[in-house]
């Protein structure tokens, strides 16, 4: 008989019990489907995913699929509603007719900055019951939202920085209320995911893309349009939520963990945000990019031929969910807030 063939049978079972106790380790294998490329703007999420593993000593593994590997972006939502994955990010205005009250953060010329549209957004998430509520509709948890940098237009026309100038330009948008903005002064709304605005920059489909500096920097389109007029509008990013089957498995100790997380999270992402979006737009001037101002009477304009969307979102929601009383007491606190 070989001497070593018990010595390698005992290795081989060793082996294979410590393989098995690491398996059985991570009870809750997550599938996090996200509509963005994977990037440094997404690295905050990177490290949330890394946060709840350690936090939850293995007992939770999340695996993130970028770039809308796993669904479209207005599919991503109910994706997770029925269970068909466990997370998403994804914008609310991909799901305008689920998220009534969650779609008016990404509202059109309607914030001045992206700071006061998330100061907007926490306290009217922890006054209002109604936001909660309509994400439990929806069938997924909220655990925080994604800050974003003002918004620019970017192409390789520099002619974008007037009302008149953007006259039947190609922009990209997104949403139910974004095109409005754009189809007020004339310009040419063309729905487009963030991970194909590339694509339709270089071959003319738009002629002019309308996003952020971090992914300015992210999907690279410096290469395909150098110059930026901005910032026009700024409006909160995406929501990250779990499906609430997945939620209802996972034991309220690590529930717990998920909430103190994501509250750290969307802290982080507060401080970070600003130093980020600055840095992006050094590196895209360094790569060859200009960057204009887009006027305060051109704006100015703007809003003058636009309608007033806040007054509008209230009007469709009070419609749309038949009760008038509470978007007239939410749009009344957003003036408030607004007016500060």
């Amino acid at each position: 008989m070989n001497r070593k063939l018990p010595l390698l049978l005992s290795v081989c079972c060793a082996l294979g019990l410590a393989v098995g106790e690491a398996g059985a380790q991570a009870k809750y294998n997550l599938r996090w489907g996200h509509y963005l490329a994977d990037s440094p703007f997404v690295q905050l999420e990177k490290d949330f995913v890394a946060a709840i593993e350690k936090r939850t000593n293995g007992q939770v593994k999340i695996t993130i699929t970028f770039a809308q590997g796993l669904g479209k972006t207005t599919e991503l939502l109910m994706l997770t509603a029925k269970g068909a994955i466990d997370m998403t990010a994804t914008a609310p205005g991909y799901n305008p007719d689920q998220l009534h009250y969650w779609r008016a953060f990404q509202l059109p010329l309607t914030f001045t900055t992206s700071k006061q549209a998330m100061d907007v957004l926490r306290a009217v998430v922890k006054e209002f019951p109604v936001y909660n509520q309509e994400m439990d509709r929806a069938g997924v948890v909220w655990l925080f939202q994604q800050p974003l940098g003002e918004y620019y237009l970017s192409g390789p026309n520099p002619e974008c920085d007037s009302v008149a100038k953007l006259k039947g330009k190609k922009i990209r948008s997104f949403g139910a209320d974004i095109p409005k903005a754009f189809t007020a002064i004339g310009a040419v709304p063309v729905t487009v995911a963030p991970t194909d605005i590339y694509e339709s920059l270089q071959h003319g489909t738009l002629d002019y893309s309308f996003i952020n500096p971090g992914n300015i920097q992210s999907f690279r389109l410096v290469e395909v349009g150098k110059q930026h007029c901005g910032p026009v509008m700024a409006i909160t990013g995406h929501n990250v939520t779990i499906s609430k089957r997945t939620w209802g498995r996972l034991p309220k100790e690590i529930q717990q963990v998920f909430r103190d997380q994501s509250a750290k999270t969307m802290d982080d992402y507060l401080a970070w945000v600003g130093d980020f979006e600055s840095k992006a737009v050094a590196n895209i001037k360094e790569k060859g990019g200009t960057f204009k101002p887009f006027p305060a009477d051109e704006l100015k304009k703007w809003k003058a031929d636009s309608p007033d969307f806040l007054a509008q979102w209230e009007k469709d929601t009070a419609t749309a969910t038949k009760d008038a009383e509470t978007p007239k007491k939410v749009a009344a606190r957003w003036r408030q807030l607004l007016a500060k």
